[in-house]
């Protein structure tokens, strides 16, 4: 590998499309990656905040999913296998029994989707309406679910929403909570609604939603909004939906992001860090009475990735099958929040966000937030934005990130935020 990519790098301008996004402002080319560091094509070593969107909770190549990965590649063990039986395929399922589903006394049936999580969402869509024989679905302000129709018709953003180039329908959008500020409890507006038959309102076949709302802003849910909410699908006959895509396996404190809020989901979505490993994989929990899907009714190619059942079961054991790793989450949320409410300190009007190590502060724009990451990627540090207008300074690190390695990247995060807040007022001065 040639030490100078700066040649090679013109061919992702001149042949990747324009939807390309992340690596518009990561502009490096990355040929290494172990733990909490990345590694470009010149040497130079990054600490990783970003955990490819909550993708790699566990760090990149974790060296006993490697070692098992290899072994299943060596010894011929099958790469693609459509949804047939296999080994590894009911060693993760049995793991995921064990460890998982089982001590939360969570009795569903896992099905494999197409490995992308906007694919669990569109089967989570489907088996709603198909259940409840009613279209319409809630949704939330600020939710992200993924941008193929089904989903995006579920999503909030409307920069995603503007790429469908057709009319988004069957879905019905109220206010997340605390979305109108001080004291409203937007559960009252969404009763209201639901109980008044000329509120215009149709039946839901489902609510849907995430606890941490990740690409929105890291907007957080109480427990009793939560448990609310899954008493209005309840009553109103709807399927409660979980979208743990992002807030899942870990990232919040515990497995799922809802285990400790009362409320049992009638569907959960999953992906991103459900392999373990980086590798594509998605699925959908549901409850037996709601698993009404004939054959391959909802299939894909690449439902159930083969090397990913090796990687995910791994994790899972190496990982959840004790309490010391969530006990580990927890110590390293405390740091996260003392860290970024430094960080808050410096920006008049900041304040946290989030909940577990998926943590934010807003700083009140995006181009403030944009500037601190810029720079922060120049001193060594990947990390990125969220939030409406991408506000939120969003830290992401691997889950396995060492508590020296989060301390070398916040001294980073806020070195760069001292340099960008100070250079505000010289800008502002000079013009």
């Amino acid at each position: 590998m040639p030490t100078d990519m700066s040649a090679d790098k013109t061919i992702f301008t001149r042949r990747e499309s324009e939807a390309r996004s992340y690596c518009r402002g990561l502009d490096t080319v990355f040929t290494e990656a172990r733990g909490s560091e990345m590694i470009d094509a010149e040497g130079r070593r990054y600490i990783d905040f970003l955990a490819g969107c909550s993708s790699l909770n566990y760090g990149h190549n974790d060296p006993d999913m490697k070692a098992a990965l290899m072994d299943h590649i060596a010894g011929d063990g099958p790469a693609h296998m459509l949804d047939l039986h296999t080994d590894v395929k009911g060693d993760f399922l049995r793991a995921f029994e064990e460890h998982i589903l089982t001590p939360r006394d969570l009795d569903h049936k896992v099905m494999f989707t197409g490995p992308t999580g906007a694919n669990a969402v569109e089967a989570a869509l489907k088996i709603a309406r198909k259940k409840t024989g009613r279209t319409n679905v809630i949704a939330f302000t600020n939710g992200f679910h993924g941008v193929t129709l089904g989903a995006l018709a579920a999503t909030a953003n409307g920069y995603h929403r503007g790429g469908a180039g057709t009319t988004l329908n069957g879905v019905t959008r109220m206010p997340f909570d605390r979305y109108m500020g001080g004291n409203m409890d937007t559960g009252d507006l969404l009763e209201a609604m639901l109980e008044d038959g000329s509120s215009g309102i149709d039946a839901p076949a489902a609510i849907l939603l995430e606890t941490v709302q990740g690409e929105g802003g890291l907007n957080v849910a109480s427990a009793e909004w939560v448990q609310r909410i899954a008493d209005l699908a309840k009553r109103h006959g709807a399927l409660l939906i979980i979208d743990d895509i992002q807030a899942g396996c870990g990232r919040t404190g515990t497995f799922f992001s809802f285990e400790e809020m009362g409320v049992t989901p009638d569907i959960v979505t999953m992906a991103k860090s459900v392999s373990g490993y980086g590798l594509p994989m998605a699925l959908m929990l549901v409850r037996p009475e709601h698993d009404i899907f004939g054959p391959a009714e909802h299939n894909g190619t690449f439902r159930g990735n083969t090397h990913a059942f090796v990687t995910a079961r791994v994790a899972i054991e190496k990982f959840w099958s004790d309490g010391a790793f969530q006990a580990e989450i927890a110590e390293k949320s405390d740091l996260l929040e003392e860290r970024l409410g430094e960080l808050a300190c410096l920006v008049p009007g900041a304040f946290l966000k989030g909940r577990g190590m998926m943590r934010g502060v807003d700083v009140g724009t995006g181009e403030l937030a944009g500037a601190i990451c810029a720079r922060a990627f120049e001193k060594g540090l990947v990390i990125e934005t969220s939030g409406s207008d991408d506000q939120v300074v969003k830290v992401l690190a691997p889950l396995t990130t060492s508590q020296e390695m989060l301390n070398k990247g916040f001294d980073i995060l806020l070195e760069a935020a001292r340099e960008v807040t100070m250079a505000e007022p010289m800008k502002i001065a000079a013009e």
